[in-house]
């Protein structure tokens, strides 16, 4: 399993669509920094098929003042939990 880091929200960049190309299916994708835009109800739908396999960083959402607001597909996880996920993959590959 590979963990893609995503730092950008999909309404201002595309780049979410190359990753969803790259990921196999059992890949787990992480969104990071503006990427927890995209795990706003509003914003969800531009990862579709990723339910079990989207988290989002609890840090970033409450610096961003969307703490509440996420998607229920959207597993949040803490550092401590980030941190496991990423030594439970085999690597990491970051989308900026």
């Amino acid at each position: 399993m590979l963990l893609h880091l995503l730092n950008r929200a999909p309404s201002s960049s595309s780049v979410h669509q190359d990753v969803l190309r790259a990921m196999g299916e059992e890949d787990g994708l992480m969104l990071i920094e503006d990427g927890v835009f995209g795990a706003v109800s509003a914003q969800v739908q531009h990862f579709p098929g990723l339910d079990g396999r989207l988290f989002a960083l609890r840090e970033d959402l409450e610096s961003r003042g969307l703490a509440g607001r996420c998607d229920a597909r959207v597993i949040i996880v803490d550092m401590d939990g980030f941190v496991a996920l990423t030594e439970e993959a085999q690597r990491t590959v970051s989308w900026f």
